[in-house]
């Protein structure tokens, strides 16, 4: 039997999608960027975990971007904080870690010369970078000597948000991560679901979310992220101007445009024409 197969045992109430067998996890890593998506993965998860009586296995992972070189946040203000209280309403435990080679995202930008694009999420693999090295510590602690120590990664990506997510399948193995001492097996537990799931779900739950979604924002990443959609990109310059004029600078001391279809300048402007 393969390693995938000894995890999954049942189907998601969603779909067709096979469910991990959470009872089998040595761990339960749930990332958690403090958006809905993540947010509903983590409600979700802990429903699963309680019917296979591992709750206690579970804890909860939050990778700070840090603060750019004025002070800003790169992540929406109170994102940390509303993170914590997530996973405290579950009774779990909060780690928060951040990529060791750079105080902040805009920070990695600079020193690259270029914004992450497309292409070039490099951005993305920051983060898995420090997820890995987060399950490193965790296997450390098991203490698991005779087989391979079993890891079950959870994120709340979500099919909705780009043809790339939806041709994911809602467990997979990581080969990357996985070696000999441990075998990690990434968990979308919301892969599927509309965006109108997810908002049920937090409403039905009460659920806390952050501000910025009833300030306009339809998703919670970065601030101004390089791959949101014009309209959020409007949205947050207009909520976080200074940290827009941020970006526009050092766009401009760069020579290299914030996207190519899409420079910082004129977030602004559409910013300003939207106040």
């Amino acid at each position: 039997m393969s390693r995938q197969l000894e995890l999954v045992t049942a189907q998601d109430a969603h779909g067709p999608d096979p469910v991990p067998d959470l009872a089998a996890a040595d761990r339960i890593v749930i990332s958690n960027s403090g958006g809905k998506d993540s947010e509903v993965a983590l409600d979700e998860t802990v429903r699963l975990a309680d019917e296979a009586g591992v709750r206690d296995r579970i804890v909860v992972l939050h990778i700070d971007l840090g603060r750019t070189p004025r002070g800003h946040t790169v992540e929406w203000p109170g994102t940390l904080d509303l993170a914590r209280q997530q996973a405290e309403r579950y009774g779990l435990p909060f780690e928060v870690r951040s990529p060791a080679n750079w105080p902040s995202l805009l920070h990695r930008i600079k020193a690259r010369g270029q914004f992450p694009n497309l292409f070039n999420r490099f951005c993305t693999a920051e983060k898995r970078g420090v997820s890995r090295k987060f399950i490193t510590e965790q296997v450390t602690r098991l203490g698991i000597t005779r087989r391979a120590a079993r890891i079950v990664l959870v994120m709340g990506l979500r099919a909705e948000e780009s043809r790339a997510r939806a041709a994911k399948a809602a467990v997979e193995i990581d080969q990357r991560a996985s070696s000999g001492r441990r075998t990690v097996t990434l968990w979308y537990p919301v892969l599927r679901w509309s965006t109108e799931e997810v908002w049920e779900r937090i409403r039905n739950r009460g659920l806390p979310y952050h501000w910025a979604y009833d300030a306009g924002m339809s998703r919670l990443s970065c601030s101004l992220c390089v791959l949101a959609s014009i309209p959020d990109l409007t949205c947050a310059a207009n909520l976080r101007p200074e940290l827009a004029e941020e970006y526009a600078d050092l766009e401009a001391e760069m020579g290299a445009p914030f996207r190519r279809d899409l420079p910082m300048t004129e977030i602004l402007r559409r910013a300003g024409g939207a106040a």
